[in-house]
């Protein structure tokens, strides 16, 4: 398997042949890809491909802070959920001591 980029940018000129638009796409399958985000009105291809390679490390940049976020709520449920499981085994424990003790 190929290992790719995933996040790309790429300059389109309109048809008129006049501004130039930029684009950070994203790469979803082997043969679709989506545009994320693109800013037109740019008036040569290097204005614009400058704009994209600025624009896609701050766009990269975002979405590891936004995953390394999600990660730790991931594991503060985690760690909730396995607070709650020890709790209830001990309260059935307790419980299950009282009933055959009598």
């Amino acid at each position: 398997m190929a290992k790719g980029r995933k996040y790309e940018y790429r300059a389109i000129q309109d048809e008129t042949g006049g501004a130039w638009t930029a684009e950070i796409t994203r790469r979803v399958t082997s043969m679709e890809t989506v545009v994320s985000k693109s800013q037109g009105g740019f008036a040569t291809e290097s204005e614009a491909l400058a704009w994209g390679e600025e624009e896609i490390k701050s766009f990269v940049k975002n979405l590891v802070e936004q995953n390394v976020l999600r990660t730790e709520v991931q594991e503060e449920k985690a760690e909730k959920a396995r607070r709650y499981r020890e709790n209830r085994d001990k309260r059935k424990s307790v419980l299950t001591d009282k009933v055959w003790k009598k």
